[in-house]
C-alpha cells in the first residue's frame, strides 16, 4: 500500500507572507519540514507542492522534489490533491509545511494506524494544551474527539465550552490538532470534488469540509511537542526549540 508525503506550500499566507522561505536556525522553514518528513520510513515518496517559483527554486537548491500547483486553491488539501494525480497512492500524507519540529515516528504511526484500519477516511494526530493563552489563541486549532477517538469538531474556538467555573476536568479537556492528515486516495479525491462548506468558511479550516460530508476521521492522542509557525512572532521559539531537540538527537 503506497504512501506518499506531500508538503503543500505556498507564498501568500494571510497571516505570514512567504513563510515558507522564513529563515530558522539558517534553514527556510519548508527544509526543516521536508527533513522531518524524509526521516518517515512508512513514505514512499516526499514531495513539495507549490505555486511560487521562489519556493521551487528554494526546494530545488537543497535537493527536495517539486510539484508546481495552480495558485487559485482554496486549501493546502486541494493543493496536495493536484500534486498526488497521477501517483496511484492508496494513502496521501499532508504535512502542514509551517510544522518544523514534526515528528517522522508520529508519521510513521499514522500510516501504520491507516493501514491497519480500513474504516477510516482520514487521520490526523492532536497533542495536550496545557494552558488557557493557548486554548484561547485563534491560531491553535482545537479539535474534540468521541469515545473511540473520532474527531467531533474542529475550531479555532476553545472547544469544549466550560459553562461551570467550578469545572475541572478529571484529564486534558483542550486538545491541539497537529498539522498532518492522512487520506485514502479515494475520500481525497470525493472530498476535493466538493466545495468549501460554510464551516470550513467561517473557520478556515478545510478539515471541516471533510467533517460536512461524513468522513471518519481517526485522532491519534500523542505527547508529540507540536510548534506551528504561524506568524513572525513564532520563529524565535521555533529556533528555541529547534535547538534543544538537536542535542537530544
Amino acid at each position: 500500500m503506497k504512501a506518499v508525503g506531500i508538503i503543500p506550500a505556498r507564498w501568500g499566507s494571510t497571516r505570514f507572507p512567504g513563510k515558507s522561505l522564513a529563515m530558522l536556525c539558517g534553514k527556510p522553514l519548508v527544509r526543516w519540514v521536508w527533513e522531518r518528513a524524509k526521516r518517515a520510513g512508512a513514505l514512499d515518496d516526499v514531495r513539495v507542492a507549490t505555486d511560487d517559483e521562489r519556493i521551487r527554486a528554494a526546494v530545488e537548491a537543497f535537493g527536495g522534489r517539486v510539484v508546481m500547483t495552480r495558485s487559485d486553491h482554496p486549501s493546502g488539501t486541494d493543493r496536495v490533491a493536484e500534486a498526488v494525480a497521477g501517483l496511484s497512492a492508496e494513502i496521501v500524507v499532508n504535512i502542514q509545511g509551517d510544522e518544523p519540529l514534526m515528528d517522522p515516528l508520529l508519521i510513521d504511526e499514522l500510516v501504520r494506524l491507516m493501514k491497519a484500519s480500513p474504516q477510516w477516511d482520514m487521520a490526523t494526530a492532536a497533542t495536550p494544551i496545557r494552558s488557557d493563552a493557548e486554548a484561547k489563541n485563534p491560531s491553535i486549532c482545537k479539535v474534540v474527539v468521541d469515545g473511540g477517538e473520532k474527531a467531533l469538531y474542529f475550531s479555532r474556538h476553545p472547544i469544549p465550552f466550560v459553562r461551570d467555573a467550578a469545572f475541572r476536568p478529571g484529564t486534558c479537556l483542550y486538545w491541539r490538532h497537529i498539522g498532518i492528515y492522512l487520506y485514502r486516495g479515494s475520500f481525497l479525491a470525493r472530498l476535493v470534488a466538493t466545495p468549501p462548506c460554510e464551516l470550513e468558511k467561517a473557520e478556515c479550516l478545510e478539515q471541516l469540509r471533510a467533517l460536512h460530508i461524513g468522513g471518519a476521521i481517526r485522532v491519534l492522542k500523542t505527547d508529540h511537542p507540536c510548534l506551528g509557525v504561524d506568524t513572525p512572532e513564532d520563529i524565535p521559539p521555533a529556533e528555541a526549540a529547534i535547538r534543544r531537540l538537536e542535542m537530544t538527537e
